[in-house]
């Protein structure tokens, strides 16, 4: 713990996250905060389920506290069925560290749990709930894949969760019985998540998350919005005007379209640069040999892969909560074409950012490819200039977004 210790109203912060080590999404959003509330002097404490950093956040004065747990795709099966649904070592490490050094000024802020963490972590935080935030970064709260997606059927799901019409649809990427398995762990979750319990808020990316978490039994005065931090990947506006390449950056794997993606771009005859890591890499390399394939990039090092870009494709075939990069992509300049299923879409068209697409098959992806590739070049830096500017306000700066964190804190604790 710190050496200096604040008096007991003084604002603390805990963060709890699956892991410590931030590759993009809720991790990277977590340890932002961790070293920003830190460089603030607000005593924090970051709370991981894995085995920890490499001393990067101890290293700016914040206290991690490791809890040795392994992410569910690599422990094995049993022991993934037993934790995923409810991690017992976990409940009882993080109950023990609340009932060492809990204050009252002390707020939780709950961001990746169902990795590692599980629904055992709201068990550990009742006793705290109503200075313990949740931060919806994905739709694991309500929906049991996490998506509201029918990954079988290809569409978007609107059933009420774990409602028996939810609970006899295959709707699982992987297989009916691991649809079970979560449906389990969902109904676990609406044990320890109990809307009984007085927690402070649960933080969602968008306005447009709001319904369809609220068709999971979440209050709807519980939830509000808090929309991320965005900052480009470049200090130069891209000059989205002079140049051909596509580009997408994220996850290599199905449910972000990348499939699509990478076919519609061959029908377009556009070149393609797709920047990160996944499951589908090695196949789409062997059958897409003209798609240029970065593999995984470090986010300091994005901007480098983007200087002849026009345009960045976001073609998930779930609703996207959010979708960082195309915040982040539109503040250093480009057009983005999103699919009409993230809740982004309607945005960036109105304000003249981007463009929705339909992402359901590559002829209709390749459409709005090809029509933004003919663009006229007036047409095109007009788009690249205000989204540089940042007119659409799509996201804000992680020193608002902060500023909006602790605005909520401070309501919850006494006089600090």
């Amino acid at each position: 713990m710190n050496d200096t210790a604040p008096s007991a109203n003084a604002l603390r912060v805990v963060i709890l996250n699956d892991s410590s080590v931030a590759k993009g999404g809720a991790t990277g959003l977590a340890t932002l905060s961790a070293r920003m509330f830190s460089a603030r002097g607000i005593p924090t404490t970051y709370i991981a389920g894995d085995d920890g950093d490499d001393g990067a956040l101890a290293a700016l004065g914040v206290d991690l506290i490791a809890m040795g747990g392994k992410l569910l795709l690599d422990a094995g099966k049993l022991q993934a069925m037993r934790a995923g649904i409810f991690n017992t070592e976990i409940r009882d490490k993080v109950a023990a560290h609340i009932a060492a050094h809990d204050t009252p000024g002390t707020v939780y802020h709950l961001h990746g749990w169902s990795r590692i963490l599980s629904p055992a972590v709201f068990d550990a935080l009742q006793p705290v709930a109503n200075r313990t935030f949740i931060h919806a970064h994905d739709f694991f709260l309500g929906c049991p894949n996490g998506a509201f997606y029918d990954y079988r059927e290809e569409t978007v799901c609107t059933r009420t969760p774990l409602s028996l019409s939810c609970l006899s649809t295959a709707c699982d990427r992987r297989a009916f019985h691991h649809k079970l398995w979560r449906s389990a762990r969902s109904a676990m979750l609406r044990r320890t998540f109990s809307k009984d319990v007085p927690w402070a808020k649960v933080f969602a990316l968008h306005p447009g998350m709001l319904s369809a978490l609220a068709r999971s039994n979440i209050p709807q005065e519980l939830m509000t919005t808090v929309r991320n931090p965005a900052k480009p990947f470049v200090d130069k506006r891209i000059t989205a005007e002079a140049n051909r390449t596509f580009c997408f950056i994220g996850r290599v794997e199905m449910g972000k379209g990348i499939n699509t993606l990478c076919e519609a771009a061959r029908l377009a005859e556009v070149p393609l640069r797709v920047i990160g890591d996944g499951a589908e890499l090695d196949a789409l390399r062997a059958h897409y040999p003209e798609v240029a394939f970065t593999g995984w990039v470090d986010q300091a090092d994005i901007g480098a892969h983007l200087k002849d870009v026009r345009a960045l494709v976001m073609p998930s075939r779930t609703p996207e909560p959010f979708g960082l990069v195309a915040a982040e992509a539109s503040l250093s300049g480009l057009p983005v074409i999103l699919s009409q299923q993230a809740l982004l879409a309607e945005e960036f068209a109105t304000q003249n950012l981007g463009f929705a697409a339909d992402t359901d098959t590559p002829v209709a992806l390749a459409k709005v490819i090809r029509k933004v590739a003919a663009l006229p070049e007036d047409t095109t830096k007009d788009i690249s200039l205000r989204a540089f500017a940042g007119q659409g306000q799509i996201a804000q700066s992680p020193d608002d977004w902060v500023a909006d964190l602790l605005q909520h804190f401070h309501k919850v604790v006494p006089n600090v």
